[in-house]
């Protein structure tokens, strides 16, 4: 139990316990999907609240030797809490706009429920996206997501048909599935790759079809990304570098984000991206090795070339003093 639901638990808690004065323990405990004993602990914290400012005459009443003994509750004292919460228009708004996303990458069951949630949330707030609000999310097909879905609820692999825009090419991928989101108005699924063997991040618009295997998901040690505050929160101020990259290294401009992607000669995608990290740079050219050429701007790839003429240098010295 977080403190967080508690609080809300026990804000709600106030107001209807004062329309069901006397109402036994296991009848609220039940109401509000707790333990009696976990109601008791909450009877315990309310009994020490009140407003800011009053004394300790002014604390919310609670007859604990009622609770204990004839497991009944008789609370009082709580006129400034006669109502429950409500939201403001604003909060509704957002929430019926968060709803409204959330439909998007959501399968039929969890589509239907929200659509349940949203019609009284509107009805009880009035509150209703206008054209100055609204949702609007490029996603996959429903049977595409429902599959999804189940795949990610049930904890198996995916097997995509997945269409890669950088370089006009259709893919298939086995994934094990991590999370569904929408960022940016599109909705996308990230999942570890075994064609690619790392995370990776597929629109869901451009799954062209997926089924669910009989395999069971393995763990994987990966850190899921920070999206909180968009793609390029931490890259508005980073240099532009613009690579080519050969067919075999087009992966990199679907895995990291990117300014621009364009298609480039012979199959090869010219991709640009915000660097915060001259040695992330580095490391992306000596792991791609030939399969990518620095465009703009002049002398970026050049720490990385050094670094290869080094290894290269140290490669020759051993074979020299190795003997034949």
């Amino acid at each position: 139990m977080t403190s967080q639901a508690q609080v809300r638990r026990l804000l709600s808690l106030v107001p209807y316990l004062r329309e069901h004065d006397g109402a036994p323990v296991a009848d609220v405990a039940a109401a509000f999907g707790v333990s009696p004993r976990t109601l008791r602990a909450d009877l315990g914290v309310l009994w020490m609240c009140g407003m800011p400012g009053l004394s300790p005459g002014d604390l919310i009443d609670i007859d604990m030797d009622a609770v204990d003994g004839e497991g009944v509750i008789h609370l009082s004292n709580a006129d400034y809490l006669t109502r429950p919460l409500r939201l403001t228009a604003d909060e509704a708004l957002a929430l019926v706009l968060a709803l409204r996303t959330l439909r998007e990458i959501a399968g039929p069951d969890q589509r239907a429920a929200t659509d349940r949630a949203l019609a009284k949330l509107e009805v009880a707030s009035g509150a209703t996206p206008t054209g100055q609000a609204s949702v609007s999310v490029t996603s996959a097909s429903d049977e595409v997501q429902a599959t999804l879905t189940d795949g990610l609820q049930r904890g198996r692999r995916l097997d995509l048909t997945y269409d890669v825009a950088s370089r006009e090419e259709t893919t298939q991928r086995f994934v094990d599935p991590l999370r569904l989101f929408v960022l940016d108005g599109n909705g996308y699924l990230e999942a570890w790759c075994y064609r690619a063997d790392g995370l990776r991040t597929f629109r869901l618009d451009r799954v062209a079809a997926a089924s669910v295997t009989d395999e069971p998901v393995q763990p994987h040690d990966v850190v899921l990304t920070d999206l909180s505050a968009g793609w390029f929160a931490d890259l508005a101020d980073a240099p532009v570098v613009t690579l080519e990259l050969a067919p075999e290294a087009a992966w990199v401009a679907e895995y990291y984000p990117t300014e621009s992607t364009t298609p480039g000669r012979d199959g090869a995608v010219v991709a640009s991206f915000r660097v915060t990290d001259p040695a992330w740079l580095r490391h992306l050219l000596l792991r791609l090795g030939g399969a990518a050429q620095v465009l703009a701007p002049v002398g970026a790839g050049e720490p990385a070339a050094g670094a290869a003429r080094e290894a290269l240098a140290a490669y020759a010295a051993f074979d020299a003093a190795e003997p034949g």
